[in-house]
């Protein structure tokens, strides 16, 4: 790859708890992938129009509010709106593992309970860029 991957970070909602998105988007940065970190509290809407804006390869979703059902199928609505096929949506946090085959199911990539290993994650992300991304 002639550049470095790059992976949107987000905290969508009222989900205030962002101490795990942070390691997170720490881990990624040590792995060598550029990181954006929107912050807390942004829209589905933001989130997007932000990974449009930085031309990222992923987006990375940390939720531990309980409202992936409605977080994830809203954003990955908006990306097939806006044509970003080819980028990466995934995350991790408080989701049941059936939640999580439904959520795979309308697209969204592989997601993480907490305690995965961020090695575990980085190599996802790698992985399903080289693969999916042309660059």
């Amino acid at each position: 790859m002639s550049r470095p991957v790059r992976v949107l970070v987000a905290k969508v909602g009222l989900d205030g708890h962002d101490r795990g998105a942070k390691v997170i988007a720490t881990a990624l940065r040590d792995a060598g992938m550029e990181v954006i970190y929107t912050g807390l509290r942004q829209t589905p809407e933001m989130v997007v129009n932000a990974a449009l804006q930085e031309d990222v390869d992923a987006i990375g979703i940390s939720i531990l509010s309980g409202a992936h059902n409605t977080v994830f199928p809203k954003v990955i609505a908006l990306m097939k709106e806006k044509q970003m096929d080819d980028v990466l949506l995934t995350g991790g946090g408080i989701i049941p593992e059936d939640d999580m085959k439904q959520l795979h199911e309308m697209g969204v990539g592989k997601l993480f309970a907490p305690g995965t290993n961020t090695h575990e994650i980085a190599d996802y992300i790698k992985d399903w860029v080289k693969e999916h991304r042309s660059f």
